[in-house]
């Protein structure tokens, strides 16, 4: 019975990622912005988001990512780490996840400077972008 659950759970979690379009998401910190989309030197914010899909607060998130993304493409890179995967819950540890959705904000340098726990309104998120100059 707990085998067929979690065949389910993959199926549905597949599923949902082709539907929101994100790519997976690997220690390498994949984001769906290439290389050629952005440089390094104009990123001037990274905004972690560490979540989980089937969470309510944390689907609520995905089109406001989805939005920063695009509206903020080239100054902003967006990242997002289900930490209820394998691939994902190493990142608890690393940014000391106490509960989810957790958003982290890195400036430039990949230093933390803002953390937030649970749902985050889109354009108070903003103004924490718009602490490292992102216009």
């Amino acid at each position: 019975m707990k085998r067929r659950r979690y065949i389910y759970i993959i199926i549905f979690l597949v599923l949902l990622a082709a539907v929101f379009g994100f790519k997976k998401v690997s220690n390498n910190t994949e984001t769906s912005l290439t290389q050629e989309d952005v440089t390094t030197n104009e990123i001037k914010v990274t905004f972690v988001e560490l979540g989980s899909v089937g969470c309510i607060p944390c689907d609520k998130m995905q089109p406001i990512m989805k939005e920063i993304e695009e509206e903020y493409k080239g100054q902003v890179k967006v990242v997002f780490y289900d930490v209820k995967t394998s691939e994902g819950k190493p990142y608890i540890k690393e940014f000391g996840i106490r509960a989810i959705p957790t958003q982290v904000f890195l400036d430039k340098d990949e230093n933390e400077y803002f953390r937030h726990l649970g749902f985050f309104a889109k354009d108070e998120l903003i103004k924490i972008l718009k602490m490292q100059g992102v216009k």
